[in-house]
């Protein structure tokens, strides 16, 4: 660090060094003028005389200005000398992410609700067609409030067109001479790593990267240089041990080798985020599942009586003394039931006499139907695969039963045969079939469609 605590720039005081890189070092400051600290982030000595690293500087600065978003850190301003330049940003406080890191993986739920607020500043600044190219847990800062700000802009370019902007841009924190080109690799998407025009999927696989590292706690690809990292990344792919279902299928669609497989946008890693804590409730190891079951009769006794009251409430309307309906749901052998708070997958029929659920079954998880008359509950063909049925509901009349399955909303008959596809239902949270034989329901968590 090439300035000692005291030393001006301008209205600043430096208080304290706060890191250095290949990109600059950067310094706590106070604003003598405001009376509020600052970070600093300088160029070398030794750089200030570097036209391209100069020009860099003024990128990033320029970069900053044009994005104004609370997950990414401000810029106040920029400061130039015959032998300094120096960028004055907001101070942020807290531990990066690699600090965070180091400390062991970071529990599902926090590790989401801090990788929401990235992809919020990614989005954020790809509307601006921005692409931020150095995406580490180095360059994220979280705040003792749960806050996360994005830093460091220094290798951001505007993107313009399908081109997008260069590649090449690899190094470690060890490489900051002049000649060397700059990065971080083992962030790198292959595409970039090549040295081949990246766009803003380049970002989302540095995504992928840091939410697999921050739930595992190592990172997605390793090695012991550059050479091995980058050998890595173009060959290999990460171990998914200690991954959670529910998050799995997010992570491989960001970490897609070719870029025309990957993620496009990062808002749709925003709606599969949005799924993850509820698909995360679903998901238990093997070794539990005598919990599994417990808790899944306990589940379905409750959901059962809340039916069936609501069920006698709405008879009661239309008749002085309904008849008292009791049934004991005896599930299939080996096949735990699919339940989730959020998402129930038991209905009742409105007359009360039909039971529907979700269960593993020959076509893996399908939909099952108990009625009263019947000693033990059958599977309907037809109604597995495809990512499974999940959020099962009758029609008024009892006759139909409609069920989400991958991106699709169907139906087939409680009596079992043809499922028919009804639309496409994208990320649904859940669906009702109205007595005016119309279906509404939930998409993307954004409301009602």
């Amino acid at each position: 660090m090439s300035l000692a605590a005291g030393t001006r720039l301008g209205p600043y005081e430096i208080a304290s060094p706060l890191g250095a890189g290949g990109m600059g070092e950067v310094y706590r400051a106070c604003d003598a003028k405001l009376g509020r600290e600052v970070a600093i982030k300088i160029l070398p000595a030794q750089f200030a005389t570097d036209r391209e690293r100069v020009a860099r500087f003024e990128r990033e600065a320029r970069t900053l200005a044009s994005l104004n978003h609370p997950h990414i850190a401000q810029i106040y301003g920029l400061e130039q000398s015959e032998h300094t330049v120096a960028l004055v940003m907001e101070l942020v406080d807290g531990e990066d992410l690699s600090q965070r890191i180091s400390r062991g993986p970071i529990a599902l739920d926090e590790a989401i609700a801090i990788a929401r607020q990235i992809a919020d500043a990614l989005d954020a600044a790809h509307g601006q067609g921005i692409v931020h190219r150095d995406l580490k847990p180095a360059n994220v800062k979280v705040r003792d409030d749960g806050t996360v700000k994005v830093l460091d802009f220094g290798l951001a370019k505007p993107v313009e067109g399908p081109a997008a902007t260069s590649g090449a841009t690899i190094t470690s924190p060890a490489m900051s001479m002049p000649g060397v080109i700059l990065g971080t690799a083992a962030y790198m998407a292959p595409e970039q790593a090549k040295g081949r025009p990246v766009d803003k999927r380049a970002d989302i696989w540095a995504f992928g990267c840091v939410l697999y590292e921050m739930i595992t706690g190592r990172r997605a690809y390793a090695g012991d240089d550059i050479s091995e990292t980058i050998a890595s990344i173009l060959r290999s792919d990460p171990d998914w041990d200690g991954v959670p279902a529910s998050i799995k299928p997010l992570l491989v669609s960001c970490l897609q080798k070719d870029p025309r497989r990957r993620l496009r946008d990062i808002g749709d890693v925003t709606l599969l985020l949005d799924r993850a804590p509820v698909d995360a409730q679903r998901s238990a190891p093997p070794s539990a599942s005598t919990a599994v079951k417990a808790l899944a009769a306990m589940s379905i006794v409750a959901l059962l009586a809340s039916s069936v009251i609501l069920w006698r409430a709405r008879a009661m309307s239309a008749v002085a003394s309904p008849p008292v309906v009791r049934m004991s749901l005896r599930l299939p052998a080996n096949s735990p039931l699919q339940l989730s708070a959020s998402q129930p997958s038991l209905a009742v029929s409105s007359d009360g006499k039909t039971i529907a659920y979700t269960a593993a079954g020959p076509e893996g998880n399908q939909v099952w139907t108990h009625s009263l008359d019947a000693s033990e509950p059958r599977p309907l063909e037809g109604t597995g695969g495809g990512g499974g049925p999940r959020n099962v509901f009758f029609s008024p009349d009892g006759r139909q039963i409609a069920f989400f399955s991958g991106t699709q909303l169907k139906r087939v008959p409680v009596t079992g045969g043809t499922v028919t596809v009804i639309c496409e239902a994208p990320f649904s949270l859940g669906g009702t079939w109205t007595d005016h034989d119309e279906i509404v329901f939930t998409a993307g968590g954004s409301g009602p469609n």
